[in-house]
């Protein structure tokens, strides 16, 4: 497939009515997980192959939770491993073969061993963004495929259940959702969800030799919606959720792999 088969592919693929759907589907998230991530998974699985083939290749998920992903991408053909911090998750949609215990930001895999590093929703969740973001580079072969998408937290659902009221401050919305709930919510400001901008992770990509940019989009809108990604300040707000997808150069050949499962607050969340 050419560059602009690809193109003409993703276009395709980016229709009004597959955002109406993962949006419809993201109202039932709580109550009705299977549905919403399953359907993101086989989602993700379409959008990543718009840019590499998967049929025998080795795909690292970052932040793999609960299985639905796995599912997705070995049902496509690919090797997947998953990688959670909290190996209770790894069971909830299924086996949990092929799944390591680990961190984000101290990834316990090879330099250059996997074929595309993958992680769908989980950097707004680690304090060390540019860190992870590093290991996911460090780990991923040259020419390989980095597929990393998050949610803003200038977005409208940047403060997750917490949201709209974290655009008042991440700790005022945490009280107001304990107090109101009875219970401290599950994504807390500055312990589980961090205010990570589109702005930092293209800047993160600017000083970072090991990487080249293949698409910066917001990840859920159609095709037509792309344009709000090269408008700054607007992009923090209007992309909802936002994608990068790198390929990896060449790369510095000195650097030394991690070692261990060094704990950190990878979050697991997709």
């Amino acid at each position: 497939m050419t560059a602009e088969q690809g193109r003409a592919a993703r276009r395709r693929f980016a229709t009004l009515g597959r955002s109406v759907a993962l949006f419809r589907a993201f109202l039932v998230e709580q109550t009705d997980p299977d549905h919403f991530y399953g359907l993101l998974a086989d989602d993700s699985v379409r959008q990543v192959s718009g840019y590499t083939g998967l049929t025998g290749r080795t795909v690292l998920d970052v932040g793999g939770g609960p299985g639905y992903f796995a599912q997705a991408f070995r049902a496509a053909g690919a090797h997947y491993v998953g990688l959670d911090p909290d190996v209770g998750d790894f069971s909830a949609a299924g086996s949990a073969a092929g799944m390591l215990r680990g961190s984000g930001t101290a990834l316990p895999v090879r330099t250059g061993s996997v074929d595309v590093c993958f992680s769908s929703n989980v950097l707004e969740h680690v304090s060390e963004p540019h860190r992870m973001l590093d290991e996911m580079a460090r780990v991923t072969r040259p020419g390989g495929i980095l597929f990393v998408s998050f949610t803003p937290w200038l977005s409208p659902w940047g403060g997750h259940e917490t949201a709209p009221w974290h655009y008042l401050g991440g700790d005022r919305a945490r009280r107001r959702y304990q107090r109101r709930m009875g219970r401290p919510p599950k994504n807390r400001f500055r312990e589980t969800l961090f205010p990570v901008s589109i702005s930092d992770a293209l800047h993160w990509t600017r000083g970072n030799a090991d990487v080249e940019v293949l698409d910066a989009l917001p990840r859920y809108h159609p095709w037509w919606g792309r344009w709000i990604v090269r408008v700054p300040g607007a992009r923090e707000i209007g992309s909802w959720n936002f994608l990068l997808v790198l390929r990896r150069t060449g790369g510095r050949p000195d650097r030394e792999p991690a070692v261990g499962t060094r704990e950190s607050p990878a979050a697991a969340g997709k």
